[in-house]
């Protein structure tokens, strides 16, 4: 399944919920916050900016933003919220498309598990190269990722369900040897009907994750279990992990 199928016209059409889920101002604020303190004065460049869930707000604290996005329905819809001169974005792969000139932002980031959407590690490496090149010495490359899961998959089970509401069934099913996994979101109609979205991820540990960020010439700078900075534990089920490039000598 590519990620061109997953996020089609339908997609970027039902992905908005203002002011609840991932819109909820409990969980898009302190984001936002804490990004415009990490851009420090500068630009900001999103990796998959979506519809503009997290650049829309922060273009209005006063951030320039740009944007890199595969989709172009996402795109689209982003259009209707800002235009191309408040927010610019560049269509295309985040491991792969430049926007601007090498070292132009102070700020990369990619939120909301989004970089597991690169389903080998190779590209995975690449887009931490990525991010480098468009970073002034110093600039910061943040990712917000969440924690494996294993330990709820007991041995010889695949598939364990991570959500559970009215008309919705969440279910992940694993493959521990290729560090892939399927997340299976079923919908269900009054009237009995059901529907089913899929989206492949490849999950990524923390200490590998630095590891990506140590072939890049990245430093981690701060690992916390959340944007307002609680502490980071063995428990935590996901973590914003800022890394730093090196300055100029």
């Amino acid at each position: 399944m590519r990620q061109d199928e997953i996020w089609d016209a339908a997609t970027a059409l039902s992905y908005d919920t203002p002011g609840t889920g991932m819109f909820a101002p409990e969980v898009l604020d302190p984001a936002v916050d804490r990004l415009a303190e990490l851009a420090d004065g500068g630009s900001a460049l999103e990796f998959a900016i979506g519809t503009g869930r997290v650049a829309v707000p922060l273009a209005e604290r006063g951030v320039p933003v740009t944007g890199i996005e595969l989709s172009q329905p996402m795109i689209d819809q982003l259009r209707t919220k800002a235009d191309e001169t408040t927010i610019p974005v560049v269509a295309g792969d985040m491991a792969t498309t430049t926007a601007g000139p090498p070292g132009a932002f102070r700020l990369v980031y990619l939120v909301f598990n989004t970089i597991s959407n690169l389903l080998t590690q190779a590209e995975q490496v690449t887009c931490f190269r990525n991010a480098a090149r468009h970073l002034a010495p110093g600039g910061r490359f943040v990712i917000e990722l969440g924690v494996p899961e294993l330990r709820q998959l007991p041995p010889g089970q695949q598939a364990v369900v991570f959500g559970t509401e009215p008309g919705y069934l969440g279910v992940d099913t694993y493959d521990p040897l290729n560090q892939h996994l399927v997340s299976h979101h079923f919908r269900y109609t009054e009237d009995g009907q059901a529907r089913l979205a899929r989206s492949p991820h490849r999950y990524i540990w923390p200490a590998e994750l630095d590891l990506m960020a140590q072939l890049a010439g990245f430093g981690l700078e701060t690992r916390h279990a959340d944007w307002q900075g609680s502490e980071f534990t063995a428990e935590s089920g996901s973590h914003v992990s800022v890394y730093r490039l090196a300055d100029c000598a």
